[in-house]
């Protein structure tokens, strides 16, 4: 469902406060406080989005993430207690959407959990769009939300999905680290801008032949990235 939101959180009195905030906020809520029970719920349910304590009783929530991201793109926040920006950047690179440090404002959780369903949408301009490079080898098509690598589905997040079509639709262009956060997400963006370096290195590992060598996505050193492919006609 478009509003329904899941958290999985153990510590009631926390889980309490942000449901009772979702709520206020419109959205359904449904409360985990074990892994297990997240990933049934999720499997069951197909939440719009996930709030995720990375500290759960049964289960490593790294372990939680990667189950319930086997159902499908779901956008998932990581809540924890870690402040380290290495523990952020981790959570980045597992495909994580946003990152919340535990103490945080109810508010700020109900703002993340909006600015990461706006992201998740199909990008504005762009829900038709069907474009196709280096002869069919890579294929994006933006109403169904789905990239194709030599006609094989790709498991992308919504979070590449939007720096994907924002490097497609600028070809040969270089694009700094910022000029990407504004294409892909907007200004709401609050992460890191090194988080794009993440994201871009796990996008490689599912579009490239050879990561090491790039043949859509390259790096133009100290600016930014450029996307190279060959858009078929």
């Amino acid at each position: 469902m478009v509003n329904s939101v899941l958290v999985a959180e153990d510590d009631r009195k926390i889980a309490r406060v942000v449901k009772v905030y979702l709520e206020q906020a419109g959205y359904i809520v449904t409360v985990a406080e074990k892994g297990h029970e997240a990933i049934d719920e999720a499997s069951k349910g197909r939440p719009a989005v996930v709030i995720l304590d990375l500290m759960l009783p049964d289960m490593n929530g790294e372990e939680v993430f990667r189950e319930i991201k086997k159902l499908g793109d779901i956008p998932v926040i990581m809540l924890t207690a870690k402040s380290a920006p290495e523990e952020r950047i981790a959570g980045f690179a597992l495909g994580a959407d946003d990152y919340i440090v535990k103490p945080f404002n109810p508010r700020e959780m109900v703002y993340r959990v909006k600015a990461v369903l706006k992201r998740a949408s199909a990008p504005e301009g762009l829900e038709t769009a069907s474009m196709s490079f280096n002869k069919g080898s890579l294929c994006i098509d933006g109403l169904k939300h789905e990239v194709r690598k030599r006609g094989v589905p790709v498991n992308f997040t919504p979070s590449e999905f939007r720096i994907l079509i924002a490097f497609a639709s600028a070809p040969q262009w270089v694009l700094t680290r910022e000029k990407l956060i504004e294409k892909a997400f907007g200004y709401q963006f609050e992460g890191f801008d090194r988080t794009i370096d993440v994201h871009i290195k796990n996008m490689r590992q599912k579009i490239e032949d050879d990561p090491r060598n790039p043949a859509f996505i390259v790096t133009v050193h100290r600016v930014g990235y450029k996307f190279v492919g060959e858009r078929d006609i």
